[in-house]
């Protein structure tokens, strides 16, 4: 693969847990201290312990000044696209444009059905999802929204208000029709985890996107490449994922931006979450730009 290039960025994902409110709120205000970009939140709300991702959002945007926030990933089964683009577009305005949105297609279906949704599955999901990232890119942008299909009907709803700044729409996707319509429509691919997407899986994937953002006439050095990566920072055994002292995640990360193609990365502590963020802000963040920067300069 390649190295599209891009600027680079990196965050964590908040838990949402109910029980855990305490302790990430404490994350979110050391993440942003430590200049991190992205506070990102998963959107599994049949979860009974799970509070809502736009609420979270919401409420720790009140919180905080400067650092953006990233859905990761919205459902689109359960919250209407037009609905979902007036949310990301009323909090962009409020928060001054920290805003990104991160969608997909719905991967547990049976769990959306118990919310009342409509457990789309296989093409039909896919369908669904590419129909609702067109809706939503016309409104995020304030044009005028119509389509009567066989998943909805929206009779001209006319999109706003207007964000200080564009509100990116980037795709959580896996396989190859999503990933194609990643491709094809969207401004970033949103990896799962890296033990659910591993390394070696990456460039197919990033070969699927591309091929699909050419057919369309557009460049793929345009989209954003987005990996959640879980793991742990330090000798602490067997864990999931990536499992390493700062140097090892150092040349990892390194390796992933300039083999693999991807420019942001949101780190998921498998544990001790608020020791693991001040050391992937204070000694991986800093060390993986400068490590890049010297690569790309031929340093």
């Amino acid at each position: 693969m390649t190295d599209y290039k891009r600027s680079l960025s990196f965050g964590v994902s908040l838990d949402p847990s109910a029980g855990a409110w305490d302790r990430t709120r404490r994350l979110a205000r050391t993440a942003e201290a430590r200049n991190l970009d992205y506070l990102a939140v998963q959107d599994h709300p049949y979860q009974p312990g799970h509070l809502d991702a736009w609420t979270l959002v919401s409420h720790l945007s009140a919180l905080t000044d400067r650092i953006s926030f990233l859905t990761d990933v919205a459902d689109m089964q359960l919250r209407p696209p037009v609905m979902l683009a007036k949310a990301a577009m009323s909090l962009s305005v409020l928060t001054d444009g920290r805003i990104q949105l991160g969608v997909g297609g719905g991967g547990i279906p049976d769990a959306i059905a118990s919310m009342g949704g409509p457990a789309r599955r296989g093409q039909d999901m896919v369908a669904f999802a590419e129909e609702s990232l067109g809706l939503i890119r016309t409104a995020l942008t304030g044009g005028v929204v119509r389509l009567h299909s066989a998943y909805q009907s929206i009779d001209g709803y006319r999109a706003g208000p207007v964000t200080p700044k564009p509100v990116g729409l980037w795709l959580g996707a896996q396989k190859r029709r999503m990933l194609a319509a990643t491709g094809r429509l969207a401004d970033g691919w949103i990896s799962p985890l890296n033990i659910y997407v591993p390394p070696l899986a990456v460039p197919s994937r990033q070969q699927i996107i591309d091929e699909a953002a050419v057919e369309a006439g557009r460049d793929p050095r345009s989209l954003r490449r987005i990996y959640n990566v879980i793991g742990v920072i330090g000798d602490h055994g067997d864990g999931p994922g990536l499992v390493g002292d700062v140097q090892q995640w150092v040349e990892t990360l390194t390796q992933w931006v300039v083999e693999l193609g991807f420019d942001t990365f949101i780190f998921w502590p498998a544990t001790n979450p608020q020791h693991q963020l001040t050391l992937f802000a204070d000694e991986v963040v800093p060390a993986v730009r400068e490590r890049v920067d010297a690569l790309r300069s031929g340093r």
